[in-house]
């Protein structure tokens, strides 16, 4: 007879992750945390450098920051590191009072995110438009590309049959074989090649020198006084929103991407632990990288946490203990992993003419907007924001049109029926006080609002508005056919929003 009930074996079969039963995840993802950490190296340098500390500092970010995210973050494959958003933030401050400082708003603002995901900043996120989004993501991969540029400019003539090999090579290497990711394959043919032949090129020991030992965790050197958190306070939290902002955005594209859910709550709060630790171990913070994400869930096809924890790990046993080998890898063959991937990340779809002429005008000048923002500002948050913003009036005018008042005398004339229709808020609410016959009407006003919502105190007050100028007249008004949440709404401001 069988049973319904599992095995103990087969129960905790269950409970282990995907990767540890399946041999094939089990390759892609470590494959895959190979191929990011490879990437985050001449990155996390580049940030450094924008930071104005040594290369180790964002090396170590890297290490703590992916690892760390790998066990309490929200979304699974998602790779947070040292990012240039955050280096553009707190490099003033590093400038300007040191380095102590500098880790000790890393700190700050790994609280302030974790005081934030408490509060739910999160839900915010549904507040951002499609073509916000969609903007948000076509900046990012003209950002990436961008970025590629200086290594492309004024450089010895071989680099740029390199990049063009190495981008033949990831094209056309998955039609052979998907078992080993295309930008691995990639890495390991260029760094050959011109080891073998001894090409002259950059390579990414070019960038600075890779660290020699762990970080070793300590307080901040600076003193623990109300002016070193007035001083700090701004800066961190400007880091943690920008953090805050980049890391959400990814991770919904990742959701998008993978068609899986993931929580937005639990990342902000993991993105705030992950800098405290990160500061605690002299780095300089980070968050949610999109280029290092894209290359890998598009293009290597990591799915759970495993790749992250790999991308932290490998990164430091590749500076520690190969870094001889690390520092012959070129710069060509990293360009042409970030170049696939700008490509790979750019919403072709949505400047198709086809889809050019069926997008209404404002979603386009939405999308654009974010795009020229981003792109003019290399900052995320505030092309998010202002696109947003933007879309928000749009929007507000658009629906303010919506609005619509007809009148009906009764055939005695002894009263009149106003039917309003559409949403009252802020925008549409101005227009409605000046739509009413106040002179010409007869005694008895009805305004009928059965096809019509109040949203806001704006709308009660054009209701008194209009009562008011009625009953200094002689004449009554009787609003009618208001839904529940008017009704309440309504019954709670009517009669309180104007001195008497």
């Amino acid at each position: 007879m069988s049973s319904s009930v599992a095995s103990p074996a087969a129960y905790l079969r269950g409970l282990r992750p995907d990767w540890l039963n399946n041999p094939k995840v089990w390759r892609t993802e470590v494959l895959a945390g190979l191929v990011v950490a490879l990437a985050l190296i001449p990155e996390a340098i580049s940030f450094s450098i924008i930071a104005g500390v040594d290369p180790a500092i964002g090396l170590f970010a890297s290490l703590t920051m992916a690892v760390v995210i790998s066990i309490v973050g929200g979304r699974r494959a998602m790779i947070s590191a040292a990012t240039g958003a955050v280096a553009l933030v707190i490099a003033p401050l590093n400038r300007e009072h040191g380095f102590g400082y500098l880790v000790a708003a890393v700190i700050l603002a790994g609280v302030f995110q974790v005081a934030l995901g408490a509060l739910g900043v999160a839900k915010l996120m549904r507040f951002v438009p499609r073509s916000v989004m969609v903007g948000f993501v076509n900046a990012l991969a003209i950002l990436i590309f961008m970025a590629q540029v200086p290594e492309m400019h004024d450089v010895p003539w071989p680099v740029y049959p390199l990049i063009a090999g190495g981008l033949a090579l990831m094209v056309f290497f998955p039609k052979v074989t998907t078992v080993i990711p295309a930008p691995l394959v990639s890495i390991v043919i260029l760094t050959v090649i011109t080891v073998a032949a001894g090409i002259a090129v950059p390579t990414v020991g070019d960038k600075g020198a890779l660290p020699s030992s762990l970080p070793v965790p300590g307080l901040p050197d600076v003193p623990f006084t109300m002016h070193t958190l007035t001083t700090i306070a701004p800066y961190a939290f400007a880091m943690a929103l920008v953090g805050l902002m980049e890391s959400l955005m990814t991770a919904k594209l990742v959701d998008d991407i993978t068609e899986t859910h993931s929580s937005k709550t639990r990342e902000s709060i993991g993105q705030g632990i992950a800098n405290i630790v990160t500061g605690f171990f002299g780095g300089m913070g980070g968050c949610a990288m999109i280029g290092q994400t894209m290359i890998n869930v598009k293009v290597s096809g990591a799915r759970t946490r495993l790749s992250t924890f790999l991308a932290g790990a490998f990164l430091m046993v590749l500076c520690i203990v190969f870094g001889p080998v690390v520092s012959d890898i070129p710069m060509a063959a990293l360009v042409a992993v970030m170049v696939m991937v700008s490509f790979a990340t750019f919403d072709w779809h949505s400047i198709t003419p086809k889809t050019l002429k069926r997008m209404p005008a404002g979603e386009m000048a939405v999308m654009v907007i974010t795009v020229i923002c981003v792109v003019a500002t290399h900052n995320l948050a505030i092309g998010v924001i202002v696109g947003s913003v933007t879309a928000m009036i749009i929007f507000a005018k658009r629906v303010a049109h919506l609005a619509e008042v007809s009148a009906v005398t009764d055939p005695d004339g002894s009263s009149v029926v106003y039917s309003v229709t559409g949403e009252l808020f802020f925008a549409s609410s101005n227009d409605l006080v000046g739509q009413f016959d106040y002179a010409g009407d007869p005694k008895k006003i009805i305004i009928d609002l059965s096809a019509a919502h109040i949203w806001d105190a704006s709308s009660v007050a054009a209701l008194d508005a209009i009562e008011t100028k009625y009953t200094q007249r002689g004449k009554t008004v009787e609003i009618t056919g208001l839904n529940d949440p008017s009704a309440d709404l309504h019954g709670k401001l009517t009669g309180e929003l104007t001195s008497h």
